[in-house]
């Protein structure tokens, strides 16, 4: 079950897309590319698996190409874990998983592997949530942005030159790819995680594409911004191995894989790996 559902999330996500007119055809080859190894490492661990189930265990006087070793077996059971769970699933480089050039950025985000949760406190209302929790299953591309060390709220850091990027610039994908009369984040849900606590930081004070207006009656939006659980010590840049120092961009798919890792100035590399399979939209 584990496996067939990421399968039929895997072909959902990219279908609805192309139907939806906002990727390439092209997107729906990545389907067989991702999930045909998938199927066969699956078929291969059952064969091992079943042989080794059924196998009597060995004991300590026989040689040992008889039976099978009860430390192997729990070894192996133990090592597989996350893949029986449906969980250790590594998608290779594609157009819509990136190279592995700044994986030093984020390495609890390993490119091509699902997206790992971890607890934070939400800006706007200080409660404490799972980062990837807040994500529902609406097939928009999930952004989150890890600040760097400087001041967020700078008009010279990079997370709101970033932001600026993003509202502004003819080249942000935000502009490009989401359909005209639709919320900014209709495609692109960006989110944003500070490394100071939520009381030493101001929601007012944060870039306008953070706090968006939606809907019908343009209503903010106050659940972007996030800050560390400093109080019980889960702190979420230590917990995934965020480099502090700069910050970076780590990009999930609608199927909450991790499709890239870039660092916060990346903006023509950002833009250059959604052109790859988005259609424009006007």
């Amino acid at each position: 079950m584990n496996f067939s559902m990421q399968d039929t999330f895997n072909l959902g996500w990219k279908l609805a897309s192309v139907l939806r007119k906002q990727c390439a055809p092209e997107l729906l080859h990545t389907y067989s590319a991702e999930r045909q190894p998938a199927a066969q490492e699956l078929i291969d661990f059952d064969r091992k698996w079943a042989k080794m189930f059924s196998d009597r265990p060995r004991g300590a006087a026989e040689t040992e190409s008889e039976g099978v070793d009860p430390q192997e077996f729990q070894k192996y059971f133990v090592k597989q874990g996350r893949f029986t769970a449906g969980m250790g699933t590594h998608y290779p480089p594609s157009i819509i998983c990136g190279e592995s050039m700044h994986q030093h950025l984020a390495k609890g985000y390993v490119i091509g592997t699902r997206f790992h949760s971890a607890p934070v406190i939400r800006l706007g209302d200080a409660r404490l949530v799972h980062l990837g929790h807040v994500a529902g299953a609406d097939g928009r591309w999930r952004w989150y942005v890890f600040a760097g060390a400087e001041d967020p709220i700078a008009r010279s850091s990079r997370i709101r030159a970033l932001c600026d990027f993003l509202a502004e610039s003819p080249d942000s994908p935000v502009r490009r790819f989401t359909p005209p009369g639709q919320d900014i984040d209709a495609v692109f849900d960006v989110r944003a995680v500070f490394q100071r606590g939520h009381r030493e930081l101001a929601f007012e004070a944060m870039p306008a594409f953070l706090k968006p207006r939606k809907g019908r009656y343009g209503l903010i939006d106050y659940e972007k911004m996030f800050c560390p659980d400093l109080k019980n010590a889960q702190d979420i840049f230590d917990m995934r191995g965020i480099d502090r120092e700069n910050g970076c961009i780590v990009l999930a798919r609608p199927d909450q894989y991790v499709a890239h890792v870039l660092p916060l100035d990346a903006h023509e590399a950002l833009s250059k790996f959604f052109a790859g399979f988005m259609l424009p939209q006007s």
